[in-house]
């Protein structure tokens, strides 16, 4: 199948074909034409699977479609094209009465008081981190940039002024974290009144950040009639509980199973005490060199400890969790993206928004708190036909969720003991 056969709007195809995308992924065969009938989903889709623009195309298709009729209408209820702006008499010879004066414009050919053309935020995106926002923010602009849509997003750890002169000029498409959405939407500079869509990406990590409660406040002030898209990479209890409060009628997608994402992965686990996880770890990079290497830590505090004793052996590294300023993270992002620096060093909730095509190496240097991250942190090698390896640090207090791992993977791991 290719993006053709999907029946997608020639602006929207026109920007997918320049990013090079012709066959879509599962997830975007199946998930397009149920988004674009208006039907309800409940995706459980990992990393790498092409979720982004499995919703955002039909977003922007659904959209852009409005919007055209709209213009269509307003076109047809303007004076016959002939005589509109053409120069004319003070008065007509009818009735005396004055004629309206076509508008001024200036040397750039632009109409002065021109009324700008209303818009009303008809999509929201709920995400749980700031990256990921960016992440699913630009993936708007590379697939929407022809439709002539308008979105932006809002996330704390910045000021907010920037993102409020953004909302008052109006936007179609609102790419949110529950927190900040709040804020602005008390202070009266969003409505959600209008919300025709509603997509609820990284049901999982939501509920693991502790923002159960603002969904559920956010989902309070949304019109009863709306489209809902529910996507997580996991399913606990407490995800498929809250589904059930918030679907109706949904199409269940479920393309890809946990243990398939990581069939191109090669992956290891060292038995280590955790005294040696140091000098396993720094012996791993060096190996690695020339590789991009992204290097899992369970808490904030353990991530900025390993980024201090990688410094002292003299390798170069970045670390970025949720107490690091908006500033800091985008900097250390970049320059992992760019190459500037091999090693990134994160937690669980940062690394949601790290996508790199070419990324060797992924380093457990704790294990998840739950099972199935295992599968989402290594899925972020291997990615686009390439191969990858996931190294993971198994002291004697993970020896039970080594068994869970491999029971999911559902595969034999090399394991190795490192003295």
């Amino acid at each position: 199948m290719t993006f053709d056969e999907l029946f997608i709007a020639e602006p929207i195809l026109r920007a997918v074909r320049e990013k090079g995308y012709n066959e879509p992924t599962p997830i975007q065969q199946q998930a397009i034409p149920v988004v674009a009938l208006g039907r309800d989903i409940f995706g459980i889709a990992q990393t790498g699977t092409g979720k982004t623009a499995a919703f955002a195309i039909p977003i922007l298709q659904t959209l852009w479609e409005e919007r055209q009729r709209r213009q269509a209408v307003a076109q047809a209820a303007k004076p016959d094209a002939d005589t509109a702006g053409q120069p004319v008499s003070e008065t007509t010879e009818t009735t005396g009465q004055p004629q309206q004066k076509p508008r001024r414009r200036d040397r750039r050919g632009r109409n002065h008081g021109k009324p700008r053309e209303e818009r009303l935020l008809r999509a929201l995106i709920l995400t749980p981190t700031r990256e990921l926002a960016l992440q699913i923010d630009e993936c708007f602009t590379d697939y929407g940039k022809y439709t002539g849509l308008v979105h932006t997003s809002v996330f704390g750890g910045v000021k907010q002024a920037p993102q409020v002169e953004k909302l008052k000029r109006g936007v179609d498409i609102l790419i949110a974290t529950p927190g900040r959405l709040l804020d602005l939407r008390g202070q009266g500079y969003v409505d959600l009144d209008h919300i025709t869509t509603f997509v609820l990406d990284e049901a999982d990590r939501m509920l693991d950040m502790g923002f159960i409660t603002d969904i559920r406040r956010v989902i309070s002030m949304l019109p009863t009639k709306r489209q809902t898209l529910y996507f997580s990479a996991t399913m606990p209890d407490d995800i498929v509980r809250l589904s059930r409060n918030i679907l109706h009628d949904p199409v269940r997608i479920e393309v890809t199973p946990a243990a398939s994402t990581v069939d191109a992965v090669e992956q290891t686990i060292y038995f280590v005490e955790k005294p040696d996880k140091k000098s396993l770890l720094i012996r791993e990079l060096k190996r690695r060199s020339d590789r991009t290497v992204l290097v899992f830590s369970r808490t904030k505090h353990g991530a900025d400890n390993i980024s201090k004793i990688l410094k002292k052996a003299g390798i170069e590294s970045a670390a970025i969790h949720g107490d690091k300023s908006q500033g800091a993270r985008q900097k250390a992002l970049a320059d992992f993206k760019a190459g500037k620096v091999k090693v990134m060093v994160a937690t669980d909730i940062a690394a949601r928004g790290i996508d790199i095509k070419e990324l060797g190496t992924v380093i457990n240097y704790d294990l998840p708190d739950v099972v199935e991250t295992y599968v989402h942190r290594i899925g972020r090698t291997g990615r686009a036909g390439a191969t990858g390896e996931a190294l993971t640090f198994c002291s004697q207090d993970d020896h039970m969720m080594i068994k869970e791992i491999q029971a999911l993977v559902g595969r034999p791991i090399h394991m190795e003991l490192h003295q």
